[in-house]
Order: structure tokens, then C-alpha cells, then sequence
């Protein structure tokens, strides 16, 4: 009967398999991968958890703008319903700066981030931006429905694809996204090796671990023997654990160490080496997470460059493209707009600010009285005239003018 059971079980189904998952690792299940835990305890590795934060933070300090066209140019439409959901409060128990910082930690750590608008029955006006909690979404890829079950902010049901806004992270199929973690769970469980073993090496004092024996030219050991050489281990082994580091043996006892030293793992360097791969997976600079490398102002400014253009504006496209196609009709999308205020990258970088706003004033971009309002400054006298750097002149017109002096001459 067990010979028809083990081959009933070769062909049994999975009963926590769902139409439409394929077989694998759930996404977001990091059990399976990390020897010391979930993508909780990969938080607690010290670059994983500034990667995540930083990103999240980055995102969060951008507030999020609604647009529309008017006159040919886009200017915020402070009146409506979304705009209010995107930049200050989206959901009742959320402000703005909490929700786009764990849409983010989602993203990065389950590789999905499900965001459900909720409508106003009478209205039917948007009321609210939900994001779902961790695994209370179920997406059938086959059938493009997203089963939600997410009773801790009270919504239930199954929805559409264009009745639900999906923020993928890096995808193979282009329907579901695959965690960040999940690429790096090698580089991230030598990590978490290297901190349990550091704690180990702090608790225990650095103990030695070795093998006791007896002399190799005495045969014929007997029971006595055996537990005269097991008390001797354990007296030598309790005088280690009590902080001595040299011990006496007995005659005919040898000793040999069977535990590497740091030195000899290169300990050290193996976790500056798990820094910067941990960084090269959230797309980091290693100066970011407080690296203890070379740096100077030239590095470190194109390293926030870098930062900016390459890792920060990819995900805020994704997040701006992804709720324009979700909540603007296909024949406004033109008229409407959404999109991150970038200048809040700069709010506190005073030199750079001046830098740019003086650029914007000589370029004729922007007027004296427009950056003014930005800064909740009042207008001031011919202050919407605008101004462009006269410096540059025509070689031409100026070999003329120089000609023209000559002859007068």
C-alpha cells in the first residue's frame, strides 16, 4: 500500500497552486532562498535596509502633480479630487510621503506593488488609492485578473487589468514582476552569514575549535582511555570558553585546530565585497550607503547624477506612466498629466538651487517674479520682463564694429 502512495505522490497536485501561477517559487517567498530567514531579515542586513530606505525616500520626498492642459501649457489642477489623493493624502489612513514610500518597499522587496482606486458609489468620483498589502493579491497572467482579499483595508474582489494600477519590478514575462531580492539572495545570505558569524565571534569570545587525540604511537585505546581524553576535551575546552589562549596538555594528548581565523577567511574583506554587490543590485552608489571608500566632491557629485538619471527616474516614469494609462481616459491622455515635481530633488541643496534658478533667469526661461512665487516670495517690480545673458555676440558683427573703428580712426 506506502509502494502505491509514494507513486500517488509523484503525480499529486499542489494544493497551494492557483489557476494560472506557474510552478516555483511563489513571487515575494524568499524562505526557500535565505538560510536565515524572509525578506524581513534580509532587512536587517545594514545595505539592503539604507538601499531600501533611500530609494523609498527619494521617491516619497517628490510630490506627485496633476496637470492639465490649458492654453497649450500644462499648470496644476489644485481643485481636483486626485490631485489631493496624490499629493497629500491617498488613502484614509495614509499621507502622501507614507504611501510612496512603501509602494517603493514593495516594489523593491516583493517585486510588486498593487495599487486598487476605490469610487465613490453615488458619485462615482474617485475616493481613495489603496495599496494592497503583501500577499493579499493573487494575479491569474493568463487571464489578466488580479484577485484581491485585502481585509486590512477593507477591499475584496477580482479585478480587471485596467481596474487595478500594477507596478512591476524587473519582469521575464512582462505581466509580474520578480523582487530585487530575489536576484540577490547569494550576495544578501553571505551577508546574513557574515553578521551571524561576527555575533557568534563577539559572544563566544572568538573560542578555538579543534580536535583532541591521543598520541598516534600508542595503539590499543580502551573505554578508560577514551573518557580520560573526552574529560581532558572538555577541560581544555572550558578553559577557552573562560578567555585563556594558552592551555597545557597532558602527555601523549595533541591538539589541532580545525577553525579558521579571520585573517585566514579574509573576513573583512569579504563584507566590504558584500557591500558593493548588494549595491550593484539596487543600482547604488556604495557612497550612498556610507561606503568607506575614496570620495571627493567630483565623485560624489556624479555619483548623484548617476543616481538620478539611472536608478531614481526609471521608477518614477514606471509610477507616472502606469497611473496616467490606469486613471486618465485614452482620449485625454494628452490633456492630462501626471508627474513627480523633480525640483524637490534639489530643496536642499542651496548651492545647486541658486545654480540652476540663475541658469533658468539667464536662458529666459523662467522670470524674476515666477521663481519668486515658487519660493512664496511676493512680486516685485519688473520682475515678469524676460531676461536673457547678453555676454555672446555675432564674430561677425563684431569684426564689422572693429573695421568700422578703424576707419573713423
Amino acid at each position: 500500500m506506502s509502494f502505491w502512495r509514494k507513486v500517488a505522490s509523484i503525480f499529486k497536485r499542489d494544493k497551494g497552486g492557483q489557476q494560472g501561477q506557474t510552478s516555483g517559487p511563489r513571487v515575494g517567498d524568499y524562505s526557500q532562498f535565505f538560510g536565515f530567514g524572509t525578506a524581513g531579515t534580509a532587512m536587517s542586513v545594514a545595505t539592503v535596509y539604507r538601499c531600501v530606505e533611500l530609494l523609498g525616500n527619494s521617491v516619497a520626498n517628490l510630490p506627485m502633480r496633476y496637470l492639465r492642459k490649458k492654453d497649450g501649457l500644462f499648470t496644476e489642477d489644485e481643485g481636483a479630487r486626485l490631485s489631493y489623493l496624490l499629493k497629500i493624502q491617498p488613502d484614509d489612513t495614509k499621507s502622501a510621503f507614507d504611501f510612496w514610500k512603501e509602494t517603493i518597499t514593495e516594489l523593491l522587496l516583493e517585486g510588486n506593488a498593487y495599487i486598487v482606486p476605490i469610487y465613490n458609489s453615488f458619485s462615482l468620483n474617485l475616493d481613495r488609492l489603496v495599496l494592497c498589502a503583501r500577499g493579499s493579491v493573487y494575479h491569474d497572467v493568463y487571464k489578466n485578473t488580479y484577485t484581491v482579499n485585502d481585509l486590512l483595508n477593507g477591499v475584496t474582489g477580482t479585478f480587471s487589468e485596467n481596474e487595478i494600477i500594477h507596478l512591476k519590478g524587473y519582469s521575464l514575462d512582462g505581466k509580474s514582476g520578480i523582487s530585487v531580492l530575489s536576484y540577490a539572495r547569494l550576495t544578501i545570505d553571505t551577508a546574513l552569514a557574515g553578521d551571524n558569524e561576527t555575533r557568534n565571534r563577539f559572544v563566544n569570545g572568538g573560542n578555538v575549535r579543534g580536535i583532541i587525540n591521543n598520541d598516534k604511537g600508542v595503539v590499543g585505546f580502551g573505554e578508560y582511555q577514551d573518557e580520560e581524553l573526552q574529560k581532558t576535551a572538555t577541560d581544555i575546552d572550558s578553559r577557552f570558553k573562560n578567555g585563556e589562549h594558552i592551555v597545557s596538555l597532558p602527555g601523549q594528548v595533541d591538539f589541532k585546530q580545525i577553525s579558521l581565523s579571520s585573517t585566514d577567511m579574509q573576513f573583512l574583506e569579504s563584507r566590504k565585497f558584500n557591500v558593493r554587490e548588494i549595491c550593484r543590485f539596487f543600482g547604488v552608489h556604495p557612497s550612498f550607503v556610507f561606503d568607506d571608500t575614496s570620495n571627493n566632491y567630483k565623485s560624489a557629485e556624479m555619483a548623484n547624477v548617476a543616481f538620478l538619471s539611472n536608478t531614481l527616474n526609471p521608477y518614477l516614469r514606471k509610477i507616472e506612466n502606469e497611473f496616467l494609462r490606469k486613471l486618465v481616459a485614452p482620449s485625454l491622455a494628452f490633456t492630462y498629466k501626471l508627474e513627480f515635481d523633480r525640483r524637490g530633488l534639489y530643496a536642499c541643496d542651496l548651492e545647486g538651487k541658486s545654480k540652476n534658478q540663475a541658469a533658468q533667469i539667464s536662458t529666459g526661461l523662467y522670470t524674476v517674479n515666477e521663481l519668486r512665487a515658487e519660493e512664496n516670495r511676493p512680486p516685485i517690480a519688473g520682475g515678469d520682463k524676460i531676461l536673457v545673458s547678453a555676454n555672446l555676440k555675432d564674430i561677425l558683427a563684431e569684426g564689422n564694429e572693429t573695421s568700422k573703428s578703424n576707419e573713423n580712426e
